[in-house]
């Protein structure tokens, strides 16, 4: 819901921006332009690109499986999340 969101302010920006520049202002439109590219693309890159699905949890005395889980739009598989308690880092590994 959040993403949707963001996602929504990003297309705003770049619709406002495109109106300051059908209005004459160069430079917000293009602030405001570049700052909802910058957020679409991250959310989008967010979305489909930043969480790999692996097959096998990782190894090591740190990592911990949690109680989290979703189905992958992608695959339609049930995943699960293990993080590295000492990093921080994540793992989505498919069951």
């Amino acid at each position: 819901m959040l993403r949707n969101i963001i996602l929504v302010l990003g297309g705003t920006l770049i619709a406002a921006g495109l109106v300051a520049l059908l209005g004459g202002a160069l430079v917000p439109a293009l602030v405001a332009m570049v700052w909802g590219a910058i957020i679409v693309f991250g959310i989008l890159y967010e979305r489909y690109a930043y969480k790999p699905i692996v097959e096998r949890a990782p190894t090591g005395k740190y990592w911990v499986k949690t109680t989290e889980r979703f189905v992958d739009e992608k695959s339609g598989k049930t995943v699960t999340v293990h993080t590295n308690t000492v990093t921080g880092e994540r793992a989505y590994v498919a069951e």
